[in-house]
């Protein structure tokens, strides 16, 4: 039976009642102090000796009330904190301040292979001088790389405080988190992006995009690594997030790495990481790279055409079998990764002209898409630039405000050398420069929209089916003259004679 005793307190008042157990020879598993209470499991107390404990307990000066519980509060911490242990899927460790393990979750003791309490941290990890760097260092450390069993690890260390002295904190010992390599890359590919990454973020109903959104779905459950090649500012990025969502490693990492946004040493360092002492700086342990880090997940190589021949080299080896060293360290590194390529240089020709790999263009180029340039995509140009206000007006917290009709042939005509990233930038410029909730073509001038006469002139029509139709006219009474029958100009615009002829009539343009 467990009692909990309430009193007053008093001085000797614990050693009165500790004294009627004893007297009672009564076997005593726990007993907590928490003033004004004390709490005592006693096993062997039976329901006779209980009412005549009861009696004698109430005697005793200050004793107010004695009652049952079910469990002693300690006990109740006890098993709060194995089931969070328990809970906790990575390897956690408690150690004193003198490095001795104090407890181990159930993660670690099946990662270890035994329950590690009361052994010393030193004879854990394969490093024997990590234990006297953490107690050196008060358990506060960089995030490091450990070896346990020759598994590779990051280790976080966090100190545990027992109090202050003078405003010191007095360390009692550390809890010690291991993770593999994997699960910071989920923390990083968590942090790297928010927002939708499926099909859903792939805004627009063109044709071109359809087809794009169609080859992806077939491709994404493809477990071949892939390359996507498009212009610059197109998004294949987000064609390479959709694709990664799409497959069966959506649950595991997404990172990406610019290819030509670094020199080759930092790139390779980032790309397949580096051991101990591997140059001067390096961080303590070695730093696991991004294809180590997205084990199991998709690895995006953005510009990959810019890589050096030494780094294709590298990562031709990876792609042939999984395997990798890291630099300046000499054991092979085996990981699960899909590479997703992406590039605006047409890498053909660099293969014939011998600066791009052939053979690891062939590895790259398994599966591929090719994403359309902006001004292939037609009406999506006025559905994306809806919806790039809408954030603008979010982002800078103005009020929300639309587009002018008059800026439709503007935007529909642009050449957009720049793709999606050069319209989001227009749009975001006009949305802070104007001052009404009407975005005109002076705002989008003002935020560099070169207008060509002809653009110019297609501002005076009034609504989007004007343009649209004056377009149409246009461009029917041109190729008339070199197509001369329904059906060539037909041919040509990939649609029925019937429908030629009705719009021949409609604008009244006269057959040759």
């Amino acid at each position: 039976m467990r009692i909990h005793v309430t009193f007053i307190d008093r001085v000797g008042i614990t050693q009165e009642v500790l004294a009627l157990l004893g007297g009672r020879n009564l076997n005593l598993e726990a007993v907590e102090m928490i003033p004004p209470n004390v709490y005592i499991d006693a096993p062997a107390l039976g329901p006779e000796v209980l009412d005549e404990l009861r009696d004698a307990l109430y005697a005793v000066q200050g004793v107010k009330d004695v009652t049952l519980v079910d469990i002693l509060p300690g006990q109740r911490r006890h098993l709060q904190l194995d089931a969070l242990l328990a809970a906790m899927t990575d390897p956690v460790l408690a150690v004193d301040g003198g490095g001795r393990v104090l407890l181990a979750n159930p993660s670690f003791v099946a990662l270890h292979g035994r329950d590690p309490t009361g052994e010393p941290l030193s004879g854990l990890f394969d490093d024997p001088n990590l234990a006297r760097t953490l107690i050196e260092r008060g358990f506060r450390l960089p995030m490091c790389e450990v070896a346990l069993k020759d598994i590779a690890l990051l280790l976080d260390a966090t100190p545990v405080s027992s109090g202050t002295d003078g405003g010191v904190p007095l360390i009692a010992g550390g809890l010690l988190t291991l993770y593999p390599p994997s699960r910071i890359g989920e923390r990083l590919a968590s942090l790297r992006h928010e927002g939708g990454e499926g099909l859903e973020n792939l805004l627009g109903k063109s044709p071109p995009l359809k087809q794009l959104k169609a080859r992806l779905r077939k491709v994404a459950r493809l477990d071949a690594h892939l390359l996507i090649r498009g212009e610059t500012g197109t998004g294949k990025e987000l064609v390479a997030r959709a694709c990664h969502t799409l497959s069966d490693r959506r649950d595991a990492p997404f990172l990406a790495l610019n290819c030509a946004a670094l020199p080759e040493s930092l790139a390779e360092s980032e790309l397949f990481g580096y051991s101990a002492g591997a140059f001067t700086g390096a961080q303590r342990g070695g730093k696991p790279g991004l294809l180590e880090l997205a084990d199991g997940g998709t690895v995006f190589l953005d510009e990959v055409g810019e890589m050096s021949p030494y780094l294709q080299a590298k990562l031709l080896r990876f792609l042939s079998d999984g395997c990798f060293r890291r630099v300046g360290g000499d054991r092979e590194v085996q990981v699960n990764v899909r590479v997703v390529g992406a590039t605006h240089r047409p890498l053909e020709r660099m293969v014939s002209e011998g600066g791009f790999r052939e053979d690891l263009f062939y590895r790259l180029n398994v599966l591929n898409l090719d994403v359309p340039p902006l001004r292939e995509r037609g009406q999506d140009i006025l559905l994306l630039a809806e919806h790039f206000l809408d954030q603008a007006c979010a982002q800078i917290q103005r009020p929300p405000c639309r587009l002018a009709p008059a800026t439709y042939p503007v935007l529909l005509g642009n050449p957009w050398s720049g793709n999606v990233r050069q319209l989001q930038n227009v749009i975001f410029r006009a949305a802070a420069i104007s001052e009404s909730n009407l975005i005109d073509c002076d705002n989008l001038e003002l935020a560099g929209t070169a207008l060509t006469p002809r653009q110019a002139d297609a501002l005076q029509v009034t609504s989007l089916e004007e343009a649209v139709q004056g377009f149409e006219k246009d461009l029917l009474q041109q190729l008339y003259a070199a197509f001369p029958s329904t059906r060539q100009l037909a041919a040509r615009l990939n649609t029925s004679h019937t429908a030629i002829g009705q719009r021949l009539r409609k604008y009244g343009i006269p057959r040759g």
